[in-house]
């Protein structure tokens, strides 16, 4: 092998090296882009509409791994919707976030079963935990405000 392919080789070996140190520091560089959808909130005695909110969909590890880290501010009417699999004990935290949330949670047929509202990060990490499916999170205060709770329930149109 000449030593100019082997050089090449080698250099291309550092930038690649440097991309995964990149991404594994700071896994938002790994998004692309987020899928959207619309959320009604529900009162689940009434069937009346308490609210809606449009929201970024985070349906991958990635996605919710980040969550709204990345961003400086969320809002009035938009959130973030965290999509898992199936129901389950779920725990959030508030990691490199610089404004206050309401976390709520949901099942799978979107009847809310925890709300929580989350300020800042401030170590150590508070754990929000809640059993979901879907994990809402808002501007804090918008749960309050809109009358919306335990019972509850989300409608997400993923059109």
């Amino acid at each position: 092998m000449n030593r100019r392919l082997v050089g090449v080789a080698a250099a291309l070996a550092l930038i690649a090296l440097a991309a995964v140190g990149a991404a594994a520091a700071n896994p938002a560089l790994l998004i692309t882009g987020y899928d959207t959808a619309t959320v009604e909130a529900v009162d689940g005695e009434t069937g009346e509409t308490l609210a809606t909110v449009e929201v970024r969909v985070a349906d991958g590890f990635v996605k919710r791994y980040v969550g709204l880290s990345a961003t400086d501010d969320l809002p009035a009417g938009e959130g973030m919707l965290f999509v898992h699999g199936e129901t389950a004990e779920r725990a959030y935290v508030m990691r490199d976030m610089a404004f206050a949330l309401d976390i709520v949670f949901a099942d799978a047929d979107g009847t809310v079963t925890t709300v929580h509202e989350a300020a800042p990060e401030s170590p150590p990490l508070t754990r929000y935990e809640g059993p979901g499916r879907y994990v809402l999170e808002v501007p804090r205060g918008w749960s309050e405000r809109h009358g919306v709770g335990p019972g509850d329930r989300l409608v997400i149109d993923r059109e």
